[in-house]
């Protein structure tokens, strides 16, 4: 199966055959977050996806170190190298120090990715626990020729670089239409060209935090950090560099010309991009009023959401689709997510009580399973995977009704495909049907009572038992060996 996996490669816009570096170990690198506020849906989404890639891949049998940085110093509000740095503003409004800001919204992106179901890195590296070795690089980058110091600030020089280098190798586009829609520079920019962004950056004396270096006290620019610590974890190239596609313009661009200015060599063999989140077809933004945090998914405390949906549900509704298209929230999607997902949790319970019949029968599981990974093996394809575990649902619940036979050995195989799929692989989980043992126990004699009326022949008392509990939404499931009860 591994050498049917094939990855879409944003720097050739083509689907290439994975093949990784140093085979079965994969080195996969992805940019996290910047914890000077709560962790957006966007960013959620973003470690969702890179969540089933890690799954996947470590399914298939690779030894995957997965690095997911935190963006904790550096990141300045423009992504021109202009205004306060992040964390300093934040620090200063609240009068607290800027490692409290990177604490607490450190614990809150951990917390929402638990709710998730993530697995977390190999690696999560801080920018502040790497201020060393992007010193080393940076100098490593001076010394190439590729970048200038400028009143204790170091300038990359994206035009010079751009003379040897393809600087937009990730987005294609025209180094002089970039150009002439960059401004222009003010007399009082020590920037020798436009595109020209910061490596390290001289700290006024109102910044908070601050380094030595070579340069004068300061810190580092946002895109360095990355770089730094891909180069420390997984070496001058690894396998995989993902992220969000807003990342791919000026982030991943600055990182890859870095990575070459230092090492000559792109970093990454294959460049990953999540797509936008929209709502109701428009893009998902706080200056369109139309955004909303995790905790309000999971509340529906928010205006445009009419209820609140459990983190596997949305956890499911993003999976629905491919990582690469874009990925639109409305009432009605969600609805029909949290219905989908209740489906299969439901059927993943029925499957653990399937009976076997010695009944004759043409299903081919062993084709399903097969269908099943040239979905994954098509650069991670999870709505196709969905899609095709529906069939197994299909299969599961017309056994369970005994429309359906299936011998033991049938039961096996697609026991095991629809666990490994549903929780390895799409890294589901039952947060929907999960109760307290006092309820199970409870329902256990509601379950009891209502088959004594059945026996009994008091059809009123048990169809009463069962529309109560189906109002409730909880669904009472026969066959002729048992009664399970589950949640709508």
């Amino acid at each position: 199966m591994k050498d049917s996996l094939v990855v879409y490669n944003t720097v050739n816009r083509n689907k290439e055959k994975f093949e990784p570096l140093n085979s079965p170990f994969v080195g996969m690198y992805v940019c996290g977050p910047t914890v000077y506020s709560d962790v957006h849906l966007g960013n959620c989404r973003t470690f969702v996806s890179f969540d089933l890639i890690f799954r996947y891949l470590l399914h298939l049998g690779y030894k995957v170190r997965y690095v997911r940085n935190i963006t904790d110093a550096g990141h300045l509000e423009g992504d021109r190298d202009e205004g306060d740095d992040k964390f300093s503003k934040k620090a200063r409004l609240e009068q607290v120090e800027p490692m409290e800001i990177v604490q607490k919204y450190t614990i809150g992106f951990h917390e929402v990715l638990t709710l998730f179901n993530t697995l977390p890195p190999s690696i999560e590296p801080t920018a502040t626990g790497h201020i060393s070795e992007q010193i080393e690089m940076i100098k490593e980058i001076i010394d190439n020729g590729f970048a200038y110091v400028v009143n204790g600030t170091v300038y990359f020089d994206v035009e010079k670089y751009s003379k040897e280098n393809n600087y937009t190798l990730l987005t294609n586009r025209n180094l002089e239409d970039m150009l002439n829609n960059t401004r222009e520079l003010g007399g009082q920019d020590e920037k020798r060209g436009r595109l020209d962004f910061a490596l390290w950056i001289q700290a006024k004396p109102e910044h908070i935090m601050r380094w030595p270096s070579p340069w004068g006290v300061g810190f580092p620019g946002w895109h360095i950090e990355c770089s730094a610590m891909s180069n420390k974890y997984l070496g001058a190239q690894f396998d995989i560099h993902g992220g969000g596609l807003d990342l791919a313009a000026t982030h991943h661009t600055n990182e890859i010309a870095q990575s070459q200015a230092c090492n000559h060599t792109n970093p990454a063999k294959y460049w990953m991009h999540t797509n936008m989140l929209t709502v109701n077809g428009v893009r998902m933004s706080k200056s369109a009023g139309n955004g909303f945090l995790p905790h309000e998914l999971f509340t529906g405390k928010h205006p445009l959401l009419k209820k609140g949906y459990t983190p596997m549900s949305i956890r499911f509704f993003m999976l629905q689709a491919h990582y690469r298209s874009t990925l639109d929230f409305s009432n009605d999607a969600l609805d029909a997510a949290e219905k989908g997902f209740k489906r299969l949790i439901n059927a993943m319970v029925l499957l653990k009580d399937l009976n076997p019949s010695d009944r004759e029968n043409d299903i081919n599981i062993q084709e399903l399973e097969d269908r099943c990974y040239a979905a994954m093996n098509d650069d991670f394809n999870s709505p196709v995977l969905i899609a095709e575990l529906f069939e197994g649902v299909r299969i599961i619940n017309g056994a369970y009704d005994e429309k359906v036979f299936l011998n033991q050995k049938q039961i096996n195989q697609l026991k095991s495909l629809m666990e490994q799929f549903v929780y390895d692989v799409l890294g589901l989980k039952d947060d929907v049907l999960k109760t307290d043992e006092d309820f199970e126990k409870v329902m256990d004699i509601v379950v009891e009572l209502r088959n004594e009326a059945k026996a009994n022949k008091d059809y009123v008392s048990s169809d009463k038992i069962r529309d109560s509990l189906q109002k409730i939404g909880i669904q009472l499931k026969d066959n002729k060996h048992q009664t399970l009860w589950l949640k709508n």
